[in-house]
């Protein structure tokens, strides 16, 4: 690969270094809708907020920072970096997570990138947030740690346990868990995806169906690139 191309700009320098200053003790505690500006994209990770006009990216697109909207092209590495990123922000994992998802992802039978997707689908904190329980994606994975879910009856508080087809999804029988979730559901109402079925009685549940696909995830997502830039 030619020099010019595989040199990092100083400003992605000052993008991951930035990054990896706000990731503190296994939490990522920097500002939430820096990220949906930074990727120039919205990644639903402020629950109803997102839909209303008080959303940080609908009122202003451009990415943070004094010079945001003055800032140039990305480099080729610059956009298989911020794909990336995305996807991280996305679904709330750190970079060891993350490559430990792609590690599972290439000894997979099959295209990687789909691969990749896939396991990042089945997290519970993902499904219990596609389901409809948390109204983001943090949330759901409080009510996972919190013990508020349970995986075919038995209690599971691991947020990155990955689920498979016929799971049974139910918030656990107590008011504390119950009313949680339902407060939710009543505040918002969200499409359920094709892969998963919501059944709505007094107990919150769902149901696994099939696995999901990398179609079924609900932002645009290149994960050819990302491939290419973790495979180097």
């Amino acid at each position: 690969m030619p020099q010019a191309e595989s040199r990092i700009t100083n400003h992605e320098s000052r993008i991951t270094n930035h990054e990896s200053r706000i990731t503190n003790m296994a939490r990522n505690t920097g500002a939430v809708c820096r990220k949906c500006r930074r990727e120039g994209a919205k990644l639903f990770l402020k629950g109803n907020r997102c839909d209303t006009d008080k959303c940080a990216f609908q009122r202003r697109a451009t990415p943070p920072g004094m010079h945001g909207a003055k800032r140039g092209k990305l480099t080729d590495y610059g956009v298989h970096l911020r794909e990336k990123q995305k996807v991280k922000n996305y679904y709330g994992v750190l970079e060891k997570q993350f490559r430990k998802y792609f590690t599972m992802a290439e000894r997979q039978k099959g295209n990687t990138g789909k691969n990749l997707m896939t396991l990042l689908e089945r997290r519970l904190d993902n499904i219990v947030f596609r389901l409809g329980f948390g109204a983001s994606r943090s949330q759901a994975r409080q009510w996972v740690a919190h013990g508020h879910i349970q995986i075919n009856g038995q209690r599971v508080d691991i947020p990155s346990y990955l689920v498979r087809t016929g799971d049974v999804v139910t918030v656990r029988n107590r008011p504390a868990s119950v009313n949680a979730v339902k407060n939710v559901l009543d505040e918002a109402s969200r499409d359920v995806p094709d892969f998963l079925h919501r059944a709505d009685e007094s107990i919150p549940k769902g149901i696994i169906i099939r696995l999901p696909d990398a179609e079924d995830v609900s932002i645009p997502v290149n994960s050819a690139l990302i491939v290419e830039l973790c495979s180097k």
